[in-house]
C-alpha cells in the first residue's frame, strides 16, 4: 500500500507544540490503560505548526481518525473551530499495536483504516466526540493485549536516547550492534537513533525552557556543546532558532505544562 501525505492538512494533528501558540483549547491527560501514553483534547484558532516529537498519535476529528506518523520536520496545520480528539503513543509503541513499521507512517497523517483495515478501525471511527477517549483507550489495550507486549529494548534505547546517551552506547547497553539498533530504530521510531536521539534531546530542551531554564544552562544541562549548537540543532530539527521555541512556549494558550511526549515503554 502506498500512502500520501494528506493535502488536507487540518483534518490531523499530532502532538501540540509549543511552536502552536494560538490554541483556544489545549488539555491532556495521561491514559489510565495504556502505558506512557496521554490522552488529548485541542481546538486550534489559527495556523501553526507541530514540531517533531519521537510520538505518534490516533487523532479524531469529525467521525474520522488519523494516524499522524512520526515526524522528522515541522507538520503544517491551520485553523479550525472544530475540536480534536488524540491519544498520543510513547515513542515505537504505536507502530507495534498497528503491526505496521513506523518508517512507512513517517512524515504523513493517514486514516486509520487504511493501516489497519475497516472492520478493526470501526471501533473509534464514527464517533461522537464524547465518547472518543475512552474510545482510543479501550482501542489501545485492546491491541496490545492482541500483539502482546512490545519489545523491552524499544523503551530502552528510546529512554538511553532521551538522557544523552550516544549510540554506540545504547547500542552495547541493549546488547545490539549499531546496524541492529538502526534496523530497530528505523522500525519502532521511523528513523535512525541519531535522529531520535536530536529530536528527543531538543524537546528536554524545550521542556527546561518552559519552566524559565536559561538557554545556557539548558545547552549544558541537555549535553549541547554551547549555547550556539543548541541554536544549530534548533534551527536544522524545527526551522527556526531556539529562542524563538522559548517565545511560543511562554506565549502558549495552555491550561496544562507543555506535553512532553517522553514516556517510554519498559
Amino acid at each position: 500500500m502506498v500512502y500520501k501525505q494528506s493535502d488536507q492538512v487540518s483534518l490531523a494533528c499530532q502532538l501540540v507544540s509549543p511552536a502552536c501558540s494560538n490554541l483556544a483549547v489545549y488539555n491532556e491527560y495521561p491514559s489510565s490503560v495504556v502505558p506512557g501514553a496521554t490522552v488529548w483534547h485541542s481546538a486550534r484558532t489559527s495556523f501553526g505548526e507541530v514540531l517533531p516529537d519521537g510520538c505518534m498519535d490516533l487523532v479524531w476529528r469529525d467521525g474520522d481518525v488519523m494516524v499522524a506518523g512520526p515526524d522528522t520536520r515541522p507538520f503544517t496545520v491551520t485553523a479550525s473551530s472544530a475540536p480534536q480528539v488524540g491519544l498520543r503513543f510513547p515513542p515505537g509503541l504505536l507502530p507495534h499495536l498497528l503491526g505496521l513499521p513506523a518508517a512507512h507512517l513517517r512524515n504523513l497523517r493517514v486514516p486509520l483504516a487504511d493501516v489497519i483495515g475497516g472492520r478493526e478501525a470501526a471501533r473509534v471511527v464514527g464517533l461522537d466526540q464524547a465518547d472518543v477517549a475512552d474510545a482510543f483507550e479501550t482501542f489501545g489495550r485492546s491491541r496490545l493485549t492482541a500483539m502482546g507486549p512490545p519489545d523491552p529494548v524499544v523503551g530502552a534505547a528510546a529512554h538511553l536516547l532521551r538522557t544523552g546517551s550516544v549510540v554506540a552506547d545504547v547500542a552495547i547497553a541493549t546488547r545490539l550492534s549499531v546496524r541492529s539498533l538502526h534496523r530497530l530504530s528505523t522500525r519502532s521510531f521511523g528513523y535512525g537513533p541519531k535522529t531520535l536521539a536530536g529530536i528527543l534531546r531538543l524537546q528536554r530542551a524545550q521542556d527546561l525552557a518552559s519552566r524559565g531554564v536559561a538557554s545556557a544552562v539548558v545547552a549544558a544541562e541537555c549535553g549541547y556543546a554551547d549555547q550556539a549548537h543548541l541554536i544549530r540543532e534548533s534551527r536544522r530539527i524545527t526551522g527556526r532558532p531556539f529562542g524563538a521555541l522559548r517565545q511560543a512556549g511562554s506565549d502558549a494558550n495552555r491550561s496544562t505544562p507543555l506535553p512532553s511526549g517522553s514516556a517510554t515503554v519498559a
